[in-house]
């Protein structure tokens, strides 16, 4: 499902056409991730690298609001794009 709050952009999008590999978004608190595959699953870890927790977009187009540390990373398993963004409204 499309995302229909409103959010404030605070940086670049990642490259469509690829999986998100490791990224703090600019040691960013708050990261919409938007799936472009089905059965996406996305990991975040603290910066020891150990995994917190996972979820799965199950549809391409799908998205979400991750709050996470200023140095948790967040991957992807599929073709997805992230955003560095403020907490949602």
């Amino acid at each position: 499902m499309a995302y229909q709050g409103s959010m404030k952009v605070k940086g670049s999008s990642t490259a469509a056409g690829g999986a998100i590999s490791a990224s703090n978004f600019g040691r960013a608190h708050f990261v919409r991730v938007q799936a472009q595959a089905a059965a996406n699953t996305i990991t975040v870890k603290n910066a020891a690298g150990t995994t917190i927790g996972t979820l799965i977009l199950i549809t391409a187009g799908d998205s979400i609001i991750i709050e996470k540390e200023e140095t948790d990373t967040i991957a992807t398993s599929g073709n997805a794009v992230g955003s560095a963004v403020s907490s949602p409204r």
